[in-house]
């Protein structure tokens, strides 16, 4: 009896011996490998891992003419465990900064709200972007102050200033985009916009590292095994762009003074030869430590410099719109190529004619002389050629037919197979949006007639126009607009299915509009062009001036479309830019330098100033 209750509490005892060990085992084993802070804290005692950020690639434009390349920049940085007798006055004074300011950005980030990995064994960024002049008085005292250093990256610097919408900026990260991607960390930059933002990862390259030896008082000794333990940075990748600098910066000149924008686009590649935003910004507004400022100052100016007219503003497109009416009338059978229609100048109805000519009208007359009846009776045969059917049915399968023809040539939509950053839909109306708005059998041709001239409910961006006369000067189809020379969009092919004949004939009739027309006053020394201008009405305002338009008219080479917001007549303003553009581009000269310095002094907005 005795012996079982001995042998009973030898057990319990080692149960409890063993429990104990196997507690404080796995509790060793928690510390030393599951454990980050400890890990980290140790190695920090005997290391320091610099991070060595590698150069930014290169941006060329299509000439490679290079317009985005590095300069050196430099953080200061800490490790907050080994900061010891800080004299923070001296520090602040060295730096330039206030002590309010080094306390307030101290208490930022230790926040683990606004910096969850902050840890005081780990390297933290105390300020970064700095340029040389704003280290060099701090540069020869920095071993007063233990547990700071200094570790370079780069800032970005550009040879025009030109191009801000397409290039973009490069901004600090946020929490959510470290929490999304673990090349960052706080205190890193990352393309926020543009080009820098659609190829940040290529961009970037990939950071180093170097590792520092510690003596027992953590000082530093020198490189860990010589160096044999670094990581070499690899510079990010340089990136080719479609972009002609050259034409880009007479394009932002033509429109100064105005609200507007620009779009040329090789049609044979897609590939965007300009792509124009006023009031525009010099990209070296958002580099380095001004950033902040400038950026807020150009976000709060009402005109709105940010914005990239080009891919997001929306317009109604007007009479541009009519050579897509046409071409889309034709291929559904709502006319015919020797189609007549019947126009009574401003006495015509339900839509009057804005000008004067002879009656009955041809289609490449109407083209012409841009005659609103003519396009009226075109949309009206094409979406009523079947009647209307029970319940307007029959109707609606053909405004539905008209529409997916419409929205072929790339309006209604964004462009989902490209490197541009943010663009906006547009609006090719549906079924379901006149239902709702008229009900469903409340509605008619008659109804929805301003789309038959491109106004109404139609919204497209500047992109989507010039896009849609890549159409036109292929025959068919267009290959996806994009901004990478080196990223072939060949493949990218989109087909309107509208028989190639009709578009000879859209060919000729925008070759009238260029030779005899409203696009006649600025012609292309020695090259034949065809276009269509347009002036479109506008609700807050003077009419916004259109012009869409590809030259040679044999085997085009650029097309282009162009807007002037509040600016009265297409052909008085959007004609004349669009025209010096093409010049430009395909004789790499300007015969008319004093149209140039004319236009780039007209004033439409006196606001639309350039930062």
């Amino acid at each position: 009896m005795i012996n079982d209750k001995l042998q009973n509490r030898g057990t319990v005892i080692k149960i409890i011996m063993i429990t104990v060990m196997v507690i404080y085992i796995l509790r060793l084993f928690s510390l030393q490998i599951l454990e980050d802070k400890y890990k980290k804290g140790a190695a920090s005692n005997a290391f320091l891992n610099k991070t060595i950020f590698p150069p930014r690639g290169l941006i060329y434009d299509r000439n490679d003419s290079l317009l985005v390349y590095n300069k050196p920049a430099y953080d200061i940085a800490f490790i907050n465990r080994e900061i010891q007798n800080l004299d923070t006055l001296s520090f602040c004074k060295d730096l330039k900064i206030t002590k309010e300011y080094f306390d307030e950005r101290m208490k930022e980030v230790k926040n683990r709200d606004k910096n969850p990995s902050y840890s005081s064994y780990t390297p933290q960024v105390f300020m970064t972007q700095l340029e040389i002049q704003d280290v060099a008085p701090i540069q020869q005292s920095m071993y007063k102050y233990s547990g700071f250093y200094i570790q370079t990256r780069t800032l970005r610097e550009y040879r025009y200033a030109a191009g801000g919408h397409v290039l973009g900026s490069i901004g600090e990260v946020t929490p959510k985009m470290i929490e999304n991607d673990d090349y960052y960390n706080p205190g890193d930059y990352a393309g926020r916009d543009g080009l820098e933002n659609t190829y940040e990862k290529e961009l970037r390259g990939e950071k180093g590292v170097e590792i520092l030896l510690r003596d027992a008082r953590g000082r530093i000794k020198g490189r860990y095994e010589d160096g044999a333990k670094d990581i070499a940075p690899k510079a990010g990748t340089n990136l080719k762009t479609t972009i002609d600098i050259q034409l880009q910066m007479l394009g932002e000149k033509l429109l100064t003074k105005k609200v507007g924008s620009v779009v040329a686009i090789e049609p044979k590649t897609g590939e965007i030869l300009a792509m124009v935003s006023n009031p525009t910004f010099n990209p070296a507004l958002l580099v380095g430590r001004q950033r902040s400022k400038n950026y807020s100052l150009l976000l709060n100016d009402p005109i709105k410099p940010l914005y990239n007219r080009a891919t997001q503003a929306t317009y109604s497109p007007g009479s541009t719109f009519k050579v897509f009416q046409a071409l889309v009338g034709l291929e559904l059978g709502g006319i015919k190529p020797d189609t007549r229609f019947y126009c009574f100048g401003r006495g015509s109805s339900p839509i009057r004619c804005t000008h004067h000519h002879g009656t009955s009208i041809t289609l490449l007359n109407a083209i012409e002389q841009s005659c609103n009846p003519y396009f009226w009776h075109t949309f009206r045969s094409t979406i009523e050629k079947n009647e209307y059917g029970n319940k307007n049915v029959q109707f609606k399968k053909s405004y539905n037919a008209w529409r997916d023809l419409t929205m072929a040539f790339g309006f209604g939509k964004r462009f989902e197979d490209t490197d541009i950053y943010q663009q906006s839909r547009g609006n090719i109306p549906s079924t379901d949006f006149y239902d709702k708005f008229f009900g469903e059998t409340g509605w008619r041709a008659v109804t929805i007639r301003s789309l038959s001239i491109g106004q109404g409910e139609i919204l497209v961006t500047p992109l989507q126009l010039a896009n849609a006369v890549a159409v036109i000067a292929n025959k068919g189809h267009y290959i996806t607009p994009h901004l990478n020379k080196a990223d072939s969009m060949l493949t990218h092919r989109h087909e309107t299915n509208i028989d190639k004949k009709y578009f000879d004939i859209v060919d000729e009739g925008m070759w009238r509009v260029s030779e005899f027309g409203t696009g006649r006053w600025y012609k292309i020394p020695g090259i034949v062009s065809c276009g269509k201008t347009g002036t479109v009405q506008n609700n807050r305002g003077k009419d916004h001036a259109f012009y869409i338009g590809y030259a040679p008219r044999e085997n085009p080479q650029i097309v282009i479309a162009a807007v002037v917001e509040n600016a009265g007549f297409g052909a008085t303003w959007a004609a004349p830019i669009s025209s010096l553009m093409m010049e430009q581009y395909l004789t790499k000269k300007m015969t008319r330098p004093q149209l140039v310095e004319e236009y780039s002094r007209r004033v439409t907005n006196p606001n639309a100033k350039r930062y």
